[in-house]
């Protein structure tokens, strides 16, 4: 049986911190509040010239690098992102460009916070195939361009980084053991962006509307998300015949650390067996659960043979899982 495996990951995080001590300064909050709310101390915020690209160039290098293999060996670059370079070309293409694979397909995905579970899965369904024998998969956000620094609900969340892994096709026990995608698109209105598409193209109204900013109704999202979780984490487990007490590892999407709480006590799962890092780098949407999954490789906490689960929940709305044993 074919399955695709996970044989390397790598993260990037742009150098300039902003703490909740620096946003105090900005608008009407505390570093108490922040914390107690969200359990963010700190998030990462990319420098004027630095694009998606260029945050999963250095993600994508430090996973080829930890593979042992060159660019030219990838035949599929997918890149998750809602904050891509420009409309088009995609992301993706711009990154097979800079990284120097030359001749192999790239596109983007866009399942906002679910997008790198969303390309976990496309990614396995094609080295299932054949038609891919490895495969780069990047989440990458800039959110910190999209965000309203006067909307005190909304920018206290967001940062910006990018996780990346390398899939190549194997035959043994390890691996991409099942995905489990959903979404609901009547409630897209809760997490959004509106502007810049084709209903609401770039205008002096939608600047003045402020409509090319992160829009959230937090308090319907934050429930909708702990339901929606425990449920995809539960199904995921259900279909592998699986316990909570055989995961090795929980890593969670870092939009909000109750919320992260919330579903692990739900599944009765204890915290020390949860990847946490939203406390460094806050919500990076697509880029958080590669950043968190890269970190936890390089400091030993997963190991050959482990079950790990990934969960997250997005705009969309989105939410889905996967089940991987390394």
């Amino acid at each position: 049986m074919i399955r695709a495996k996970i044989i390397a990951t790598g993260s990037y995080v742009p150098d300039k911190r902003l703490t909740n001590y620096d946003l105090e300064k900005i608008v009407d909050t505390s570093n108490e509040w922040i914390i107690e709310r969200t359990g963010i101390k700190e998030r990462r915020i990319a420098d004027k010239k630095q694009s998606a690209s260029d945050l999963a160039y250095e993600a994508g290098k430090a996973a080829l690098k930890q593979a042992g293999i060159k660019a030219k060996d990838i035949g599929l670059i997918i890149v998750a992102t809602v904050t891509g370079d420009m409309p088009m070309p995609s992301t993706a293409c711009i990154l097979q460009s800079k990284l120097g694979a030359k001749g192999s397909a790239a596109f983007d995905i866009n399942a906002a916070c679910s997008g790198f579970i969303y390309g976990l899965s496309v990614a396995d369904s094609f080295i299932k195939s054949g038609m891919y024998k490895r495969i780069l998969l990047v989440g990458a956000e800039v959110l910190s361009k999209f965000t309203d620094w006067q909307d005190r609900s909304t920018c206290v969340l967001f940062g910006d980084g990018a996780g990346s892994v390398i899939l190549e096709a194997t035959t043994g026990e390890s691996g991409i053991i099942s995905t489990h995608l959903h979404s609901d698109g009547s409630q897209w209105e809760l997490l959004n962006l509106p502007g810049g598409g084709s209903k609401h193209p770039p205008s002096k109204d939608t600047i003045s509307h402020k409509l090319h900013f992160l829009k959230m109704k937090g308090n319907e999202t934050f429930k909708v998300a702990v339901r929606a979780l425990e449920t995809v984490a539960a199904e995921t487990l259900k279909a592998n015949n699986l316990k909570p007490s055989h995961l090795s590892a929980l890593i969670p999407h870092q939009a909000n650390l109750r919320i992260i709480q919330a579903t692990a006590n739900r599944l009765g799962l204890s915290m020390d067996k949860v990847v946490i890092n939203i406390d460094k780098y806050g919500n990076t949407s697509a880029a958080s659960i590669p950043i968190a999954l890269d970190e936890a490789v390089r400091a030993g906490r997963i190991r050959q043979g482990d079950y790990i689960l990934l969960e997250a929940f997005g705009g969309g709305l989105t939410w889905a899982s996967a089940l991987i044993k390394l």
